[in-house]
């Protein structure tokens, strides 16, 4: 399970110097030399430039995010269901992103979860944009959400057709900020991230039993219930839920070992794209069960070798079954 491999850009993207863009600076633990996978026309400098400008336009939106106004926010509009919200914040936040990307690079393209439609561009590149991710909790000032900023090559809008070069999830709240770039490793505001090792089972395998599990749930009441007997078949098997409501905060805490694994159905690509990043760069697995690409099915993500444990038992609950 890991996240696709990167499709060639078409062009060599121009990219600012990394010592300008503040980039991290190498570290002894930094890889050295082109990583494989690396696109065509960028080099390991350009992708910590985009890193950086990844967590700069993702800490300006926090920014703008956590000042608010002061007072509750409240429902603008609504998406797949009267419980898939949107506020005037999110917008606003998406609107920041676009303005700060537009101005930094205004020759990438732009994917964001608030206004409908791929912006194209002409570089190869393209920014992912979630402006909010963990909206209800915002709503409700549960503090537990972020802004996560990626950049992919391919086509976003594809599973399985898009591959991410540099990005970051900052929490709002917390104003942590995780990052990463591709073959360059991954960080927690600037420390080095390693996935760590699971417990480990009489038997020598990875010890499922002892695994805290994260999850989210869907907007609409079917999928819902359906979702609510995939855990229940899971549940003797792991040592617990959490349901923390933001799938980049969910999957960067796996990086961080906060949790053990995460799953969830029907991510968009601005959901995961760049914590999907940080966690195969610190060693984890991110992909849909059963060799699927990362889409609208289930997303597994965690050590590789408890991604093996529980995969099977998904599958085997039905996680991804048709028409729900």
């Amino acid at each position: 399970m890991t996240v696709p491999d990167a499709p060639d850009a078409p062009d060599a993207p121009d990219v600012p110097d990394a010592a300008d863009a503040g980039a991290p600076a190498a570290d002894a633990t930094a890889p050295s030399g082109p990583p494989s996978g690396l696109p065509a026309g960028l080099t390991p400098a350009d992708v910590d430039a985009l890193t950086a400008l990844a967590e700069e336009a993702a800490r300006a939106a926090g920014d703008l995010v956590r000042a608010g106004d002061g007072t509750r926010p409240a429902v603008a509009s609504t998406k797949s269901s009267p419980t898939d919200v949107v506020t005037a914040m999110d917008r606003a936040s998406e609107r920041l992103l676009r303005e700060f990307l537009a101005e930094r690079r205004p020759d990438d393209g732009q994917l964001g979860e608030e206004e409908a439609g791929l912006r194209p561009g002409s570089t190869g590149l393209t920014w992912v944009l979630d402006p909010i991710d963990g909206t209800v909790n915002y709503l409700y000032r549960i503090p537990v959400y972020a802004v996560s900023v990626a950049v992919v090559t391919g086509d976003p809008r594809v599973p399985g057709a898009w591959s991410t070069v540099a990005g970051c999830v900052h929490h709002v709240v917390t104003g942590q900020s995780w990052t990463a770039g591709l073959g360059r490793g991954a960080r927690q505001d600037g420390a080095r991230l390693r996935l760590p090792a699971p417990a480990v089972a009489a038997d020598g395998t990875a010890d499922l039993s002892q695994a805290l599990v994260a999850t989210g749930f869907g907007y609409r009441p079917e999928r819902r219930a359906h979702q609510a007997q995939v855990f229940a078949a899971i549940a003797p098997h792991i040592r617990d839920l959490r349901r923390i409501g933001s799938a980049s905060i969910d999957i960067c805490m796996v990086a961080s070992g906060l949790v053990d694994l995460y799953y969830e159905r029907g991510l968009n690509v601005w959901d995961l794209a760049a914590a999907a990043l940080v966690l195969t760069e610190a060693g984890g697995s991110v992909g849909g069960l059963e060799g699927r690409p990362l889409g609208d099915r289930t997303v597994l993500a965690g050590d590789p070798a408890l991604c093996a444990r529980l995969e099977p038992l998904l599958v085997a609950a039905g996680a991804d079954a048709d028409g729900v």
